[in-house]
């Protein structure tokens, strides 16, 4: 094992560990996957190491996607304390390399990789996959503990992901009700991102202010207590969860509009599995294609809930052998 790459995929709550087979057609070796709490780890090397010492495996280049901006050298975790060195990390576990990469450049590399069977489209048109060879632009956002956002573009055989802050970006309202959702969430927060509506606690926030439009106290819930009142029956619950997926579908058109990705949007994310027949049954795909003058474009545009259940690890892999390709050609 002393040829392959350390990847990983580190989250706020857990850090998954793999090994990439860079002469591998699929590089990500799924039977070296592991998973740990970060909250056990004083660092990202030490997970490293206790990782490598656990498969028995030796390696000197690592790509870490981590869930936060990497800035220069580092980078900080959102919503935990780890500050990642790139040199340090190196040093610590005496790496030739090390490279740090936003969890959702690797969320968009990991399109490269997909199979047809790795996807499911949301709406009526399909997608497969095409070679490098043929020039794509691709959209992926997906809700998790926030909203990540990203892109993919594909020119003359070479991949280039879009790291970017997009969840970030001010929330805009397109019906009555969702102006009232905003004012009452604007008196919470000052400024609404999207991510303050299209992630797990963004599900407790839309509830919540429905609940206030109803005047019903709904006490404290988590996304999960939403879902499973939607599944009962519940009206406030299933009119949260509908919501949800239609600003969900909203946001996911104007993101595709924005970056001209015209070849689809990837829909990945913890919470997409677990909503997939919300989402397929829902307003999503109306509010996707919504877009004016631009609505027979959108009709033709892809949206796809991404099923594998590693893709962020897939996107390091393939990061991993990209780097290495472009080394080769220097």
């Amino acid at each position: 094992m002393a040829g392959h790459l350390l990847i990983a995929d580190i989250g706020g709550t857990n850090a998954r560990f793999a090994l990439a087979d860079p002469d591998a057609s699929v590089p990500l070796l799924d039977d070296s996957v592991r998973e740990f709490a970060v909250a056990e780890f004083p660092s990202l090397a030490d997970a490293a190491r206790h990782y490598l010492e656990q498969v028995g495996a030796e390696a000197r280049r690592g790509v870490f996607a981590v869930a936060g901006r990497v800035d220069g050298d580092e980078a900080r975790i959102t919503n935990h304390p780890w500050v990642i060195s790139r040199t340090r990390t190196r040093d610590m576990l005496g790496f030739d390399q090390v490279h740090l990469v936003n969890d959702f450049a690797a969320q968009a590399m990991a399109i490269s990789l997909f199979r047809a069977e790795d996807v499911v489209p949301i709406g009526g048109t399909g997608w497969a996959p095409a070679p490098l060879s043929e020039p794509r632009t691709y959209a992926v956002l997906g809700p998790g503990t926030g909203l990540g956002v990203g892109g993919l573009i594909i020119r003359d055989g070479r991949c280039y992901p879009l790291e970017t802050e997009g969840g970030h970006v001010s929330f805009p309202p397109g019906t009555p009700e969702e102006i009232r959702i905003l004012e009452i969430l604007s008196a919470q927060f000052g400024r609404v991102s999207n991510e303050r509506l299209i992630c797990g606690p963004g599900l407790v926030n839309i509830h919540r202010a429905l609940c206030e439009i109803a005047g019903v106290d709904p006490g404290l819930l988590e996304p999960k207590d939403i879902t499973a009142r939607a599944a009962a029956g519940d009206a406030l619950g299933m009119r949260a969860v509908d919501v949800f997926c239609a600003l969900f579908g909203a946001i996911a058109g104007d993101l595709v509009l924005t970056l001209g990705a015209w070849d689809g949007v990837f829909l990945t994310g913890g919470l997409v599995p677990k909503m997939l027949d919300s989402l397929r049954h829902s307003g999503f795909r109306q509010r996707f294609e919504y877009k004016g003058r631009f609505s027979p474009n959108m009709a033709r545009v892809p949206s796809l809930a991404v099923m594998h259940p590693r893709a962020g690890l897939l996107g390091a892999a393939a990061y991993a052998v990209d780097l290495l390709k472009r080394e080769a050609a220097a």
